[in-house]
């Protein structure tokens, strides 16, 4: 009998632990997971159902930057249940991009979670010197020719000619920022085709998974002052080259849809 007592302390014991990890995985901030079962939201990084390892997720390629020769680290990870992407640079850049089309009239609400380990001491938003972020997600738009005047239409087909393809036509970064105020909207340092959103910033949600949502739709008309064209690409970086530091952060699942979702 006495045993019998012992068996069922310890089934109620792994019952109440069981229970404690259920709830602390739908605890706000700590899940990195977003709900993909709506058939109408876009989805663009579905990282939870992929496999940990060193490939990349489906539909996803890396994006490297000629003159930089050292690239970040990005690997498939388990974290607090889901599989995520981890992002590791040591004065490195490179991205994670996926190439898609999105017509923001349809989808102008971009929805992701991310966590960050740590800001960089040097990073500055203003200056080429600080143009690092511990992480960005980088949204590029389709170069539409009639927005052009005939000189700046001959540099995207030498562009094009050159590499292939003609290059994205504007881009918005929303980052982390180091030291930029939350809600900062300012030209990158080294064009103002790229508008960069602050939209975390500072070291007080460290190491906590953050989820985020904005309107494109409104970014791009506040940032660019027009319609905004096809989204062309959707990109997730983290860089220290400029600054020479380390950063390690994680991307949880992206998705697109509508105001009323």
């Amino acid at each position: 009998m006495e045993s019998f007592f012992l068996f069922s302390e310890k089934l109620r014991l792994i019952a109440a632990v069981s229970l404690c990890l259920l709830i602390l995985c739908f605890i706000p901030g700590d899940a990195s997971c977003l709900d993909l079962t709506d058939k109408n939201v876009l989805i663009i990084g579905n990282f939870c159902t992929e496999k940990s390892g060193e490939n990349l997720p489906a539909g996803w390629e890396t994006l490297l930057f000629k003159k930089i020769e050292k690239h970040t680290l990005y690997s498939r990870v388990r974290d607090n249940g889901c599989f995520v992407i981890k992002a590791e640079a040591n004065a490195s850049a490179s991205a994670l991009i996926r190439k898609t089309s999105i017509n923001l009239n349809k989808y102008p609400i971009v929805n992701w979670r991310w966590k960050v380990s740590n800001i960089l001491e040097k990073g500055d938003i203003h200056s080429k010197s600080g143009d690092d972020y511990p992480a960005r997600v980088y949204i590029t738009f389709e170069y539409d020719p009639a927005k052009l005047s005939l000189w700046e239409r001959s540099k995207y087909e030498l562009a094009r000619l050159v590499y292939g393809q003609y290059p994205p036509y504007a881009a918005i970064n929303y980052i982390w920022g180091s030291h930029a105020p939350k809600g900062t909207l300012s030209p990158n340092p080294y064009t103002n085709r790229t508008m960069m959103y602050v939209v975390e910033s500072g070291d007080e949600k460290l190491n906590r998974w953050i989820e985020e949502e904005r309107d494109v739709y409104k970014d791009y008309k506040k940032a660019f002052g027009t319609e905004p064209p096809m989204v062309s690409g959707v990109a997730i970086m983290t860089d220290t080259d400029n600054t020479g530091e380390k950063a390690t952060a994680f991307f949880g699942d992206i998705i697109f849809k509508d105001k009323g979702k």
